[in-house]
């Protein structure tokens, strides 16, 4: 997992709430094995008309927004089901931080895993970075997991929470299998004694 200290990039606003995991990554494209090639799907059926052609209205469809890292969206982003595949598609579509008032549980625990940094920001708060990505072509963020802020490069600056055990995970490159290895001396050391007693 790439480890995420500091970045800084292109907002894309995505005023939506209750945005669930099936709009974020349509049920038909979860039949890969990889964790990878999901991004051309983020948000498919917002994106693409019946005919495939993109919607030129959609936020991620135009050129201001190309190239954007960080997502600032509505509340209870990542509600639905638990596939990890929406952490996945917002990985390899090229998201490292999403930013809105509140995120579901478990899909919270999906990003942690894949390396996306969740940042919850008061409404109030919110509806400003909104506003200034729809006004100004190239607004960016620079966010730092080192000290716990989000600021622009104008008068914008919010520090946010985040539990240490999530923010050592993301500083230290830490996936679940990463965090059960750190302790393999151990547990090696555990199995040798159950073996030398005949377990």
């Amino acid at each position: 997992m790439r480890a995420f200290r500091e970045h800084t990039g292109v907002v894309a606003p995505l005023n939506r709430s209750d945005l669930d995991t099936d709009q974020i990554i349509p049920k038909q494209f979860l039949k890969r094995i990889e964790r990878t090639g999901y991004g051309e799907f983020l948000f498919y059926d917002w994106r693409y008309a019946g005919d495939g052609k993109p919607r030129p209205e959609f936020v991620l469809n135009q050129p201001a927004y190309s190239g954007a890292s960080i997502l600032v969206a509505g509340k209870n982003f990542g509600c639905g089901s638990s596939r990890e595949h929406a952490a996945w598609a917002l990985n390899d579509y090229g998201f490292r931080v999403v930013i809105a008032p509140s995120f579901a549980d478990i899909f919270a625990t999906n990003a942690r895993n894949n390396g996306l940094l969740l940042i919850a920001l008061p409404e109030r708060q919110i509806a400003t970075l909104l506003d200034r990505a729809q006004q100004s072509e190239g607004y960016t963020l620079h966010v730092s997991l080192l000290d716990k802020t989000v600021r622009d490069n104008k008068d914008f600056s919010a520090e946010f929470e985040i539990d240490d055990f999530r923010r050592t995970c993301l500083l230290e490159g830490l996936d679940e299998i990463g965090l059960t290895l750190k302790h393999e001396s151990e547990i090696a050391a555990y199995e040798s004694r159950l073996v030398s007693r005949g377990w």
